[in-house]
């Protein structure tokens, strides 16, 4: 066994995985006659090897070469002519990248290198072939095991991106799975108080948001998705959690979300039936609240009005003594 490989106790996870070879496909990766086939070869081991974060990470070249395969594909995207071929191959390259981006060792160091900002151009494509919805769905995956985490310095990072309209965007018109991990990303990134802060900071921000989950409530409703239609649910019950957006949403949730037309749908999902119900019972009690707080602001204005005409005639508020004794002069009748 390789000197690397007897310097610490192996994990029983990785019994069956030969790390000669994993020390092999990663040196290869920096020759770009070797590295197709190291791509391949590692994408299909991440799952099995722990430490293969920190191993391509802290490895001469490597993060370097996972770029280069992704710089290599921009020309393809613009025109659209990315074929399966090429598709296949930087996606292996992005699913170690995925690897990097979820490892708490490395997560701070992938960030602080902006490596997601690579992706964007990515999730910017629109054509509908298979290469280009596989290339598509593949970086969500990189945000999304970001996003996972529900670590802060995430959030922060994502919030100074483009991150929210380009999914938005996907979620619009994408294909089910890309809206889902689109739409997911989307809910944790609401789910922090910072996210939700910022997306209600502005009505264009939110009005923007809920247009696009409105859109996919109707098009859930002629096409059902459970699996879709559960972060749809949780992203509009964490919008009422803002007062603001809470006030919004009272007239613009979508008709579907409060009559039965998801109860098929949603029959054997009990966690969504309480979310929905949860987020319908929100917004009855805002309104309640805020009905109540008309109804006292409206008599604290006739208070003041009539104290106010009373000010202005200049007399002294009567009371019960002063009313008696009118009444013993004569200047008032005795009640009968």
């Amino acid at each position: 066994m390789h000197s690397l490989a007897t310097a610490a106790p192996v994990p029983t996870a990785l019994a069956q995985v030969d790390r000669e070879k994993i020390y092999q496909w990663i040196n290869e990766l920096s020759s770009p006659e070797t590295r197709e086939n190291a791509l391949l070869e590692l994408s299909k081991k991440r799952e099995s090897v722990p430490d293969l974060a920190p191993m391509l990470w802290h490895s001469f070249g490597t993060i370097a070469a996972l770029l280069q395969e992704i710089v290599n594909i921009y020309p393809s995207i613009n025109p659209p002519t990315l074929t399966a071929h090429q598709s296949n191959r930087v996606c292996n390259a992005l699913a170690l990248l995925q690897c990097v981006a979820s490892h708490p060792e490395t997560r701070s160091a992938f960030l602080a290198a902006h490596i997601p900002l690579f992706l964007y151009p990515f999730l910017h494509t629109v054509s509908k072939t298979r290469p280009f919805e596989y290339l598509r769905l593949t970086s969500l995956g990189v945000i999304g095991a970001l996003v996972k985490t529900d670590e802060q310095e995430v959030i922060n990072f994502l919030l100074t991106t483009e991150i929210i309209p380009l999914c938005l965007r996907i979620m619009e018109s994408g294909s089910e799975l890309s809206k889902t991990v689109a739409t997911f990303i989307l809910q944790k990134i609401l789910l922090d108080d910072t996210g939700l802060a910022y997306i209600c900071q502005t009505y264009e921000r939110f009005s923007h948001v809920a247009m696009i989950l409105g859109k996919m409530v109707l098009q859930l409703s002629k096409e059902p998705s459970a699996r879709l239609l559960k972060h749809v649910v949780r992203c509009y019950l964490r919008l009422s959690d803002n007062p603001r957006a809470r006030e919004a949403l009272r007239q613009c949730l979508p008709d579907q979300l409060k009559d039965t037309t998801f109860a098929q749908v949603l029959k054997d999902d009990t966690t969504t039936k309480r979310w929905l119900a949860q987020l319908v019972k929100n917004l009855q009690e805002g309104q309640s609240q805020q009905q109540t707080a008309v109804e006292e602001g409206r008599k604290r204005r006739i208070a003041r009005g009539a104290k106010e005409k009373r000010k202005l005639a200049g007399f002294p508020r009567p009371t019960v003594d002063s009313i008696a004794e009118l009444t013993d002069t004569g200047l008032l009748p005795c009640p009968r």
